[in-house]
């Protein structure tokens, strides 16, 4: 067979509301392991659509050589009630196992099948191999955790038997181990690969990156080192082209004012020798008028050149990509707040989730300013337990009780109204602050008026989790207690270093689920839960430098 190969021909999408998300790109892809970054809402979801045919181009064609099997962001919910083996991709596949097992005879079905017959006992032999429980394919993916999900959705691509695979955030919910299975199945892989990710252990992995941005497909040789190496020189080259075309700027601008003063001076002495030499007041009228038609002609010229020069340094300026674009987060002020290191926050006494129903009971005392990490495997329970913190859930037993505002933004950022705007929502949530300053404040997140004024449901998914934020900080009564699920999935490499910084500073107590090591790192941990064989045990953490660890619950 021929390399598997995935080309683009000129394409160009349009969103339904009319705005040009990329245009005019080619690019091919071919039996390597290429990674693909980018902003939060550039368009690389939809271009993995595209790529895959799952989505047609406003204009231009791809073409593809080879098997493509497409892994979405979000399997269960691209995909919503089903049993694992349609998450999976190969319910039509059993299915046609199953009608030539009762005597069937359709070409079609043995075309589907392709000779899998053993598709049944490799589907059982891949779920235990990714640490999942025996599960017949019917059972229903809704019982499924988002990083179980995501296992079964990751083996139904190994058994694709694809020539390329396109994956969306693959490591979105997978816990560390199996992010360490994802890694080393990726680095395996023989076949094409288009992997979009944040995941920087996992871009480390690949054989080149492709930067999106509005300015096309920018490619990069090797992983994550590499490509972080080429930004920062990049960054460096452009902030150096921008300094010189400033000084030049500055320096013809000297030379046009001596230009323009010289010319001035030459136009006075022609006028006062005309008149000592007691010129004819028609010839005095003459020269008068031939040096302001000169002068005039000078005048364009300097404006010409100093619109040319103003445009290279607009130019050179924009060239600055968005590594230059800071993100900003404004925190609020609880300086004001009473005993903040000793402050009671919350207490759990005795919670027994309801799922999984094996887990043991849990008890916890939460003070102002501790940073809690919930960790553990896939199913056990982590996102279920900031559920029943928050009072979405109700424990099977045990009392709950939040002394403080607080905030959970889920897996799903539930905290937004798909329907509405994030300026509407976030207005209704704050009527005291105006509006002006609101806006502001999105716009340093990276939120203009195109994003903060249409449905929230139209946001990319990084777009979804900062206006999720927004809400929850930039309220009348921000949240003094943030609950974070999965907080870095969707962000784009520039989001995930600002919400790190974010949370690092973050006056408020933080609990959170995260399988990012270098994302617990970041924030200042002060404890971990741990979901263990026997139940859930309490560890505190070296406090970061410059920051004391408050009172141990």
């Amino acid at each position: 067979m021929t390399e598997p190969r995935l080309t683009l021909h000129s394409v160009s999408y349009m969103l339904p509301h009319g705005r040009q998300l990329f245009s005019h790109l080619s690019a091919t892809f071919g039996a390597q392991r290429t990674a693909i970054v980018g902003r939060n809402g550039v368009g690389k979801s939809v271009l993995a659509r595209i790529l895959a045919g799952e989505l047609m181009p406003s204009s231009g064609s791809v073409a593809r050589e080879g098997r493509v099997h497409y892994l979405p962001q979000n399997p269960l919910a691209a995909r919503p009630l089903q049993n694992i083996a349609a998450l999976a991709g190969i319910e039509p596949a059993l299915q046609a196992l199953e009608r030539i097992e009762q005597g069937g005879c359709d070409v079609q079905d043995f075309e589907l099948l392709a000779e899998r017959w053993d598709l049944r006992q490799q589907f059982c032999a891949q779920l235990e191999r990714a640490g999942l429980p025996p599960l017949a394919p019917q059972t229903a993916a809704g019982r499924l955790s988002g990083g179980q999900a995501m296992r079964v959705a990751l083996l139904g691509a190994r058994l694709a038997q694809a020539d390329f695979l396109i994956l969306d955030e693959p490591s979105n919910h997978l816990d560390a181990a199996g992010r360490r299975a994802l890694t080393e199945e990726l680095r395996q892989w023989r076949g094409g690969l288009l992997l979009i990710s944040h995941d920087r252990e996992l871009l480390e992995h690949m054989d080149g990156i492709a930067e999106l941005s509005s300015g096309g497909l920018s490619f990069y040789g090797g992983g994550y080192g590499c490509y972080q190496q080429a930004q920062r020189q990049q960054a460096q080259n452009a902030l150096d082209e921008l300094a010189r075309l400033k000084l030049q700027r500055s320096r013809a601008e000297q030379a046009l004012r001596s230009q323009q003063e010289r010319q001035n001076r030459k136009q006075a002495r022609g006028e006062r020798h005309g008149k000592q030499a007691n010129q004819a007041k028609l010839l005095l009228g003459f020269g008068k008028e031939r040096a302001q038609a000169s002068s005039g002609r000078l005048a364009a010229q300097h404006a010409a050149s100093r619109e040319a020069l103003d445009q290279s340094v607009r130019e050179a300026a924009q060239a600055i990509d968005w590594q230059a674009a800071a993100i900003h987060w404004h925190l609020p002020d609880m300086s004001a707040l009473p005993g903040q290191g000793e402050r009671m926050v919350a207490e759990f006494e005795q919670l027994r989730l309801p799922w999984p129903a094996a887990a043991a009971p849990v008890s916890l005392q939460l003070r102002a300013g501790q940073r809690l990490a919930i960790c553990g495997p896939n199913g056990c329970g982590k996102s279920t337990l900031l559920q029943i913190i928050a009072g979405r859930l109700q424990p099977l037993h045990g009392r709950r009780r939040v002394h403080v505002p607080f905030a959970l933004l889920d897996q799903d950022q539930n905290l937004l109204q798909p329907e509405q705007s994030l300026l509407g929502q976030l207005l209704a949530a704050a009527p005291r602050t105006p509006e002006s300053l609101q806006r502001m404040r999105l716009a340093q997140l990276g939120l203009d008026a195109r994003h903060v004024e249409q449905p929230c449901g139209g946001l990319s998914g990084g777009e979804r989790l900062k206006a999720a934020m927004a809400c929850a900080l930039y309220r009348d009564e921000p949240a003094q207690l943030l609950l974070l699920d999965e907080p870095d999935n969707h962000l784009d490499l520039q989001s995930l270093q600002a919400l790190e910084s974010m949370l690092r500073h973050y006056p408020g107590t933080l609990v959170m689920v995260s399988h990012d090591a270098a994302l617990l790192q970041a924030v200042g941990l002060t404890h971990r839960l741990e979901a263990g064989a026997d139940g859930w045990r309490l560890q505190s953490c070296e406090p970061p430098p410059g920051r004391a660890s408050p009172a141990r619950p």
